[in-house]
């Protein structure tokens, strides 16, 4: 009888692994030759992402697709993994972590309850928040490098050179960042083809920082109206310019506030230990001798 039933489990087992490997075998493989290369814990993770992509991605919907689409686009990821790619990374994630809180729980000796449901569930949010974070940060450093990149442009143009090739100077001689990447976008566009403002409003688009809209409608309005294309650019420096200065005076105006809280809870208990400690400790003493 032990034997039948080890037979049966082994057999099984086997088809399993045949059903398994079939499974597999339907995965294509995904075609990254003008995709950005994998960070090295994602590839580990690839095949993976991969198979859960293939069969998880064509259930999701168009909005959801589109969507997803955007925020990759504007955190800089659209050329690293695709929409479907992304939510099976939240499906690995959502696994992940609720593998890890179950483990955690087993070696203490304790019951899990709901508690790894939960952990899954921040787990499926936790690829959001991290793509919102970079999202902004790739928004901040936009921010902080255009007026460096509208100084290029202006002497560019008052040099005499017209608004394509001032914006390839720029690239040329301008720092590296998300904003050197978004100009060459509008280099190649321009290249395929695409009007020069338009390439600009794809950019401003895809990034939809208020910046870079007020950029784009200055040229455009410049491009319309027959005005000075240097001109603009330099009114647009010197604002931008001026703005940074102001949210820099703004963060250094915020820095006393901020610190209040670290003060109340950490500073200042620690100076009134430290005062204290010798008069409740002769106090102490006092009192000691006395009774």
């Amino acid at each position: 009888m032990t034997f039948i039933i080890s037979l049966a489990i082994s057999i099984a087992i086997f088809i399993g692994f045949i059903a398994f490997g079939r499974i597999v075998s339907f995965v294509k493989k995904a075609d990254r030759q003008y995709m950005d290369p994998l960070p090295p814990l994602m590839r580990l993770s690839w095949p993976v992402i991969n198979f859960l992509s293939h069969y998880f991605g064509d259930l999701l919907s168009v909005e959801y697709i589109e969507q997803s689409k955007i925020k990759l686009r504007r955190a800089g990821l659209a050329y690293l993994v695709t929409a479907q790619q992304f939510f099976a990374l939240k499906l690995l994630s959502a696994f992940m972590f609720m593998l890890f809180s179950w483990l955690c729980f087993l070696m203490l000796g304790k019951p899990a309850g709901i508690v790894p449901l939960a952990f899954s569930l921040f787990g499926f949010i936790f690829p959001e928040i991290n793509l919102n974070d970079r999202k902004k940060k790739v928004e901040k450093e936009i921010v902080r490098l255009l007026p460096v990149y509208l100084d290029f442009i202006t002497m560019a143009v008052e040099a005499g050179m017209n608004l394509n090739s001032a914006l390839m100077q720029a690239v040329e001689k301008g720092p590296p960042g998300p904003l050197n990447h978004e100009f060459q976008k509008v280099l190649r566009d321009i290249k395929a083809g695409v009007g020069k403002i338009e390439a600009l409003r794809n950019m401003s688009e895809r990034l939809d920082i208020r910046e870079i809209r007020s950029l784009v409608s200055s040229l455009s309005h410049a491009e319309k109206s027959g005005s000075s294309v240097g001109e603009t650019l330099r009114i647009q420096s010197e604002q931008r310019r001026t703005e940074r200065f102001q949210r820099a005076e703004k963060l250094a105006m915020q820095a006393p506030v901020k610190l209040v809280g670290p003060l109340v809870l950490f500073i200042f208990p620690t100076t009134f230990i430290v005062l204290f400690f010798p008069i409740a400790t002769q106090l102490f003493e006092l009192f000691s001798k006395g009774g």
